[in-house]
C-alpha cells in the first residue's frame, strides 16, 4: 500500500521551525515592510526538487495504480484511491490542485467517487499551523502585526491552492478575511508549470489533435499573476466597479492598508456553499443561477473581462436573499474587444448559418487558418456549446443525458481534428472555455430551468465594440490595471 504526502498542521509547524532556523525561503527575506526583498520568493533548485518529489510520490504512484487496474486487471479500491488523490493534490497546493478542482466541477467528467473527494478541495485543503501563520504575518506586516487587528483567528477558515484564509476583525468589530500565501509558492508554481509542460509534451507525442503550447503559455501567465495579491486587490476593485449596478452580486471591499503582495485583506462575506441549495425550490435554484450568469457575463460583454476560475470555493450564496458572493479574484482575464465581438459574431453565424461570419469570428479569436474542413469541425463543437443560447425557450442548460452526448460530440471533434492534422487553440480562448465549462457545471448541479436565450440577448443586443473598448479602458484606469500584452 502506497503512502501520500498530505500536508498537516504539524508539517506546517515543522516547516516554520525550519524557517526560524534559517533553512528555508523565509530566511532569505528581509522583514522590513515595504522593502522589495521582503516579497522575493526564491525559485531555488531545492524548492523545485522537493516539489517534483511530492508530485512523483503522490500523483505518480496513484497513476501507476490506476494503470494497473486498467491494463493488468489488478483490483483497486476506487474510493480509497480517490481519498489518496485528494490528499496528494491538497498537499501540493498549486496548479495541479487547480486542475483537480476544475475536473471536480464537471458532472460525469470523473467517476462519482473521484468527483466527491476532489470536490472537497474547493475549500477544505489541508491548512498550515499557527506557528507558520505568525511567522508569515510578521514577514508581511511587521512584528507588531497583531496590534493592527481587533481579532485574528488562529485556525484557518478555508485553505486553497496558493494560500489560506483566516477570519479577523478591525478594532471597531468589522469582520475581515485575510488570505495569506503559503511560503515559497513561486518555486511551487514554476515547478508545477515545468511538470505540466513535460506532461503536455508527452501528450503531443501520441495525440496531435490539440497543440497545447498556447494553453500552457496562458495558464503560466495567469498563474504567475495570481501570486501577486496586490494585483488581485485591484482586480477586486475592478469587479466592484463593473458589477456596481447588479443587485444579485456582492463583491468584498479590499483593504490595501492591511495587504501586501503576499497578504490580501478584504471584508468578510457570510454565505453558504452552492451545493447546499441543490434541494431548494426550483425558483430559488433558478434565482441563484441567474445571479451567477450575471456575475460572470455582465463583466465580459460590457467590459471584456472574465473570471476564469468558477470553481465551487470561489463564491458562496447568501441564504436570506440568494445573492452570490464573489470571493476570489486571482484568475481574471482581460480580453481584446475584437475577441468579445468574435464570441457574439459566432453566435449570430450559427443562428443564421453564415459560414463567412463564422470564419471571421474564429479569426478574431486567434485561429490563424480556418478552411472549410476545419470550419465544419469547429462549428460542430460550437453548435453544441451555443445550443441553449440559440433556442428561445425555458430549459436546463443541458438536458438529461447531455453528459454522454457531450462526450460523443467531443470524441467526434477530437477524431476529426486529429485527421486534419490538429489545431492550436488561441491563448484567449483558454480561460473563456474554462469559465464556460465551469459555469455550465454550476447550472447543471442546480438543475436550473431558465430561458438562456433571452438572458443572453439582453446582454448582447445593443453591443457596440467601440463603446465596449471605451468602457474597458476607463474601468482599467480607475483601478490602475492594463490589458495583457499577450
Amino acid at each position: 500500500m502506497m503512502t501520500t504526502e498530505a500536508r498537516t498542521p504539524a508539517d506546517a509547524d515543522a516547516d516554520a521551525v525550519r524557517d526560524a532556523d534559517g533553512g528555508d525561503a523565509l530566511a532569505s527575506r528581509s522583514t522590513a515592510v515595504g522593502d522589495d526583498t521582503a516579497y522575493a520568493e526564491n525559485d531555488r533548485l531545492g524548492g523545485r526538487i522537493r516539489r517534483y518529489a511530492r508530485v512523483g510520490t503522490g500523483v505518480g504512484g496513484l497513476a501507476a495504480r490506476l494503470a494497473g487496474e486498467r491494463l493488468l486487471g489488478l483490483p483497486m479500491d476506487r474510493g480509497r484511491h480517490a481519498e489518496d488523490l485528494r490528499a496528494a493534490l491538497g498537499g501540493l497546493k498549486g496548479p495541479l490542485m487547480k486542475a483537480a478542482q476544475i475536473l471536480s466541477t464537471i458532472p460525469d467528467a470523473l467517476p462519482r467517487e473521484y468527483a466527491e473527494e476532489l470536490a472537497q478541495l474547493q475549500a477544505d485543503a489541508p491548512s498550515m499551523g499557527w506557528l507558520f501563520v505568525k511567522r508569515r504575518m510578521a514577514t508581511e506586516l511587521g512584528p507588531d502585526w497583531r496590534g493592527r487587528f481587533g481579532a485574528f483567528s488562529r485556525e484557518a477558515a478555508a485553505a486553497a491552492s496558493l494560500g489560506q484564509v483566516h477570519k479577523a476583525a478591525t478594532h471597531d468589530g468589522r469582520p475581515l478575511a485575510c488570505k495569506l500565501q503559503y511560503p515559497d509558492m513561486s518555486s511551487a508554481v514554476e515547478a508545477d508549470l515545468r511538470q505540466l509542460k513535460l506532461i503536455f509534451g508527452i501528450y503531443r507525442r501520441y495525440d496531435r489533435a490539440i497543440n497545447p503550447d498556447q494553453i500552457h503559455a496562458e495558464l503560466s501567465a495567469r498563474l504567475r499573476e495570481e501570486l501577486d495579491y496586490g494585483r488581485e486587490g485591484r482586480q477586486m476593485r475592478l469587479y466592484a466597479h463593473m458589477l456596481r449596478d447588479e443587485p444579485g452580486v456582492v463583491v468584498p471591499d479590499w483593504l490595501p492598508e492591511l495587504s501586501t503582495r503576499r497578504l490580501l485583506t478584504m471584508s468578510w462575506l457570510d454565505g453558504q456553499r452552492l451545493m447546499s441549495f441543490q434541494g431548494a425550490d426550483q425558483a430559488v435554484r433558478d434565482h441563484i443561477a441567474m445571479n451567477m450568469f450575471r456575475a460572470w457575463y455582465v463583466p465580459f460583454y460590457d467590459y471584456g473581462v472574465i473570471h476564469g476560475d468558477p470553481h465551487l470555493g470561489n463564491y458562496s450564496v447568501r441564504p436570506d436573499d440568494h445573492r452570490v458572493n464573489l470571493l476570489d479574484f486571482g484568475c481574471i482575464r482581460v480580453f481584446r474587444p475584437a475577441f468579445v465581438k468574435g464570441v457574439i459574431d459566432l453566435y449570430h453565424a450559427l443562428d443564421r448559418k453564415d459560414d463567412e461570419l463564422a470564419v471571421e469570428a474564429y479569426r478574431a479569436w486567434g485561429f490563424q487558418t480556418v478552411d472549410k474542413p476545419l470550419l465544419e469541425v469547429l462549428n460542430a463543437w460550437a453548435g453544441f456549446l451555443y445550443r441553449p443560447l440559440l433556442q428561445d425557450k425555458v430549459q436546463r442548460i443541458e438536458e438529461d443525458g447531455a453528459g454522454q452526448a457531450g462526450r460523443a460530440v467531443a470524441g467526434r471533434v477530437h477524431a476529426e481534428l486529429k485527421r486534419l492534422g490538429g489545431v492550436t487553440p488561441p491563448r484567449e480562448f483558454v480561460l473563456m472555455d474554462r469559465a464556460a465549462i465551469g459555469l455550465g457545471s454550476v447550472f447543471m448541479h442546480l438543475k436550473a430551468e431558465i430561458n438562456w436565450h433571452r438572458m443572453f440577448r439582453d446582454l448582447i443586443d445593443d453591443f457596440d465594440v467601440d463603446a465596449m473598448a471605451r468602457r474597458q479602458d476607463a474601468a482599467l484606469a480607475v483601478v490602475d490595471l492594463e490589458r495583457p500584452a499577450d
